[in-house]
C-alpha cells in the first residue's frame, strides 16, 4: 500500500514511517502540515492518507479539514485520521456514504497488528472507527434518530461494533453469538434503517453513517468541548 502521512511531531512521523516501511508498505511522503499533505496528494495520490487532527498553524482542526478535502477532491484515496483527540464537530462528516475512512486514536498504535489491520481494511473500502470515537459521538446526542429508536439493545450493540469496522466473525466472538445470528441482526438493522438491497453504496457504511451522524453537536449548533 502507498501511504502519505502528516503529523506535526517529527518523532511520531518518522516512527510511523519506519513501522509502515518495515511492514512492506511504501511511505510516499511524511510531512508536518496539512497544506503539505494536500500538495503531495495532489501531485501523487497515494492509496491512503494518514493524518493528525491538530496541526500548524492553529493546532485546532487543520488535519480534519485536509481529510475532508481529500475525501471530496480525491475520492479514490482512503483516509485515516490518527489523533489524541476526538474532534466531534467533523468526525461524523468523514462518513459521506462511502467507505475507505477511519478515525483512530494514537494509543491504538501500540497495538501494531490492530493498527495495520485497520489501515488495510480502510484501504479496501471499509471503515475503522476507534471504540472511544464511537462512544463520544454517541454520548454527544441529545435524542436518538427516529430510525435508530427502533433498534433493540442487541441491535445497537451490533451496530456499534459495525461502526468500529468489525467483521461479522469478530462481532460474533465479541458478543458470544453465532455468525449466522449476527448476519440476521445486521439484515434486520438494514431493514429498520431503510437501507434496501442493491443500494449503490456499501450497506454497512450507510448504516454506520446513520448511526454516527445522528444528533451530533454540530447538527444541534452546540460548541465542542475545550481542549
Amino acid at each position: 500500500m502507498r501511504i502519505a502521512l502528516a503529523d506535526d511531531s517529527a518523532l511520531l512521523r518518522e516512527g510511523l514511517a519506519q513501522l509502515l516501511t518495515a511492514e512492506g508498505h511504501t511511505v510516499t511522503h511524511a510531512v508536518g502540515t496539512a497544506d503539505e499533505l494536500i500538495a503531495v496528494v495532489a501531485a501523487n495520490p497515494p492509496d491512503l492518507a494518514l493524518v493528525d487532527v491538530r496541526m500548524p498553524p492553529s493546532f485546532v482542526d487543520e488535519g480534519v479539514h485536509a481529510a475532508l478535502r481529500i475525501r471530496r477532491d480525491w475520492p479514490d484515496v482512503a483516509v485515516v485520521v490518527l489523533s489524541q483527540y476526538v474532534e466531534r464537530r467533523h468526525a461524523s462528516e468523514l462518513l459521506d456514504g462511502r467507505g475507505g475512512v477511519g478515525y483512530l486514536l494514537k494509543d491504538r498504535v501500540s497495538d501494531v497488528g490492530g493498527f495495520l489491520d485497520a489501515l488495510e481494511r480502510v484501504r479496501d473500502g471499509g471503515t475503522a472507527f476507534d471504540p472511544e470515537v464511537v462512544r463520544q459521538l454517541i454520548a454527544a446526542r441529545s435524542e436518538p434518530d427516529g430510525r435508530l429508536a427502533g433498534l433493540t439493545t442487541r441491535e445497537r450493540s451490533v451496530l456499534e461494533l459495525v461502526a468500529q469496522g468489525r467483521s461479522n466473525a469478530s462481532i460474533a466472538a465479541q458478543l458470544y453469538v453465532s455468525q449466522s445470528g449476527i448476519e440476521k441482526h445486521i439484515s434486520t438493522i438494514f431493514g429498520k434503517l431503510d437501507i434496501p438491497p442493491g443500494t449503490t453504496y456499501n450497506r454497512r457504511v450507510l448504516a454506520v453513517l446513520a448511526y454516527l451522524r445522528s444528533e451530533t453537536p454540530r447538527a444541534r449548533g452546540a460548541q465542542p468541548p475545550a481542549g
